[in-house]
C-alpha cells in the first residue's frame, strides 16, 4: 500500500487560520481599544476635574513606589522579603513613636498633679 499523499491544501488553510488568529487578534484589539485621552474625554466634567487634581499625587505615589522597589532590588534578597522588612520597621517605628507620646502625656499629667493644680472634670486634660 503506497503512502498517502501530503494534503498541502489542508496545511495551507491551517497556516492561514493560525496566522490570522496570531496576528489578527492582537491587531484587532490594538485597533479597538481606546487611548487614555479618549477615555479621559468620555468622563463627565466633574470626574475630569477630580482626575486632574489627583494626577500629581498619584504620580508622586508611583514615583515613591518605584524608588522603594529600586532600593529593595539593591539587596541580594528577594524584593518581597525586603518590602516586608521595611513594613515591619515602619510599624515598629510608629509603635515607638506612640509609646513616646503616651509617656510624654503621662509625664505631663504627673507634673500637673505635683504642681497641685486641681483638674476639673471634663477639662481639656
Amino acid at each position: 500500500m503506497p503512502p498517502k499523499p501530503t494534503n498541502w491544501r489542508m496545511y495551507g488553510k491551517m497556516a492561514v487560520a493560525g496566522l490570522t488568529c496570531c496576528v489578527g487578534g492582537p491587531a484587532l484589539i490594538y485597533y479597538i481599544s481606546p487611548t487614555e485621552e479618549e477615555l479621559f474625554l468620555k468622563y463627565n466634567p466633574e470626574l475630569q476635574k477630580r482626575s486632574l487634581e489627583n494626577r500629581v499625587g498619584k504620580q508622586e505615589d508611583f514615583d515613591n513606589f518605584v524608588a522603594r522597589l529600586k532600593e529593595y532590588s539593591k539587596s541580594d534578597r528577594p524584593i518581597w522579603v525586603e518590602a516586608e522588612e521595611a513594613a515591619r520597621k515602619k510599624r515598629s517605628g510608629k509603635i515607638e513613636e506612640q509609646a513616646k507620646l503616651m509617656q510624654e502625656m503621662q509625664q505631663r499629667k504627673e507634673e500637673i498633679k505635683k504642681s497641685g493644680t486641681n483638674l476639673m472634670p471634663g477639662g481639656s486634660l
